[in-house]
């Protein structure tokens, strides 16, 4: 992964986001030393909240297996009936 000061950044913004674009790779910002932010393509940025959503829709199905807040197929179709009419 690449790594750009800040100052680097404000300087040759469009040098690195031409750069990022076509290595498709990250940069990690850094500010005084530490690390500060990430800088990603849109579209991987879009891939991973897509990525992201899909996994916390999991663990919520996940949750509800653990805590027995589920449905048998008969009581699925009798509680999705009404939506269908």
């Amino acid at each position: 992964m690449k790594t750009e000061l800040v100052t680097t950044l404000k300087r040759q913004a469009t040098k690195i986001l031409a750069e990022l674009h076509e290595s498709k790779e990250p940069v990690l910002i850094t500010e005084h030393g530490l690390p500060s932010a990430y800088l990603v393509d849109v579209n991987d940025y879009e891939l991973m909240q897509r990525r992201m959503q899909i996994l916390e829709g999991l663990s919520r199905g996940e949750t509800a297996v653990q805590e027995n807040r589920t449905y048998n197929h008969i009581e699925a179709k009798e509680k999705m009936c009404k939506w269908f009419k």
